[in-house]
């Protein structure tokens, strides 16, 4: 069976990294590639896919509310988040799912057992709002989203705000924003935009959860001061969720990790 992560870019992806770990660990003759699909080539791309050869697909940026739109089943969690990461292949229909979510709750709750109460979003795209959804399942009742255009926002915020739990969701300017009473602090944004200013405005949280995990560190994680939740983190915990939707199996999380550790370092070096 075959499996892929498809996005623009996405030689930089360490997916293929952790999944074929993770089929060797467990004795799956399985194939896992990166495959380079630009926005609005999505529905193209699983169209010419045979059901009996292709089991999933991960997919990155930019391609996760193009993936909602073509499935043919959809999970609440991408009801909820307006978008998915995750398209399963299976009697020749395509089920949508977003493991980002319950992913960056595991991996903030691995590092973190503090109460999360209010939480700033750095970004507005796909990626803020499933991890905006991740700070309501968490607790937080107060949720602000920096963003570099209100108009950018609207579809997050929208998002955010429709959690059962029904945070207070407001947008301000990415320019300007302050730490307030942020408990959490979540960076989607590139590392090139973490401006000297914005990180000494924001990275003295309690928590400081950067989706990045290359280049690592950021400029917000070498300056963090309390717990620091990596890019890496978050990729583990959601691929180990899509592993065990393509393959049924009980993901190996030690190895995946350790996997994407030493692949990490050999990219350092």
């Amino acid at each position: 069976m075959r499996c892929a992560v498809l996005g623009d870019p996405v030689a930089h992806s360490l997916s293929p990294v952790l999944h074929r770990a993770a089929y060797a660990a467990v004795g799956l003759d399985w194939r896992y590639d990166a495959v380079r699909v630009p926005a609005g080539g999505l529905a193209g791309f699983v169209a010419g896919l045979d059901p009996a050869e292709w089991r999933g697909l991960s997919v990155t940026a930019p391609l996760k509310r193009e993936a909602m739109a073509l499935a043919g089943a959809v999970s609440d969690r991408v009801r909820l988040a307006g978008a998915a990461n995750t398209l399963l292949i299976a009697d020749a229909e395509v089920h949508a799912d977003n493991t980002d979510l319950p992913g960056a709750v595991a991996a903030v709750r691995e590092r973190y057992d503090g109460p999360v109460r209010e939480a700033l979003v750095l970004g507005a795209g796909a990626t803020a709002a499933s991890t905006g959804l991740a700070l309501a399942e968490l607790g937080a009742t107060a949720i602000t989203v920096a963003a570099r255009s209100a108009a950018r926002a609207t579809e997050t915020v929208a998002a955010i705000g429709a959690h059962p739990r029904r945070p207070a969701v407001r947008v301000v300017d990415l320019a300007t924003v302050a730490l307030g009473g942020a408990d959490v602090v979540v960076s989607t944004i590139p590392a090139s935009a973490q401006a000297d200013d914005l990180v000494a405005r924001v990275a003295g949280a309690p928590v400081l959860f950067d989706v990045l995990y290359h280049p690592w560190p950021t400029p917000l994680a070498r300056a963090a001061t309390g717990a620091l939740v990596g890019g890496l983190d978050l990729l583990v915990h959601q691929a180990a969720l899509q592993f065990v939707a393509f393959t049924g199996v009980t993901a190996p999380l030690d190895t995946m990790r350790a996997a994407g550790e030493a692949a990490l370092r050999d990219r350092a070096s």
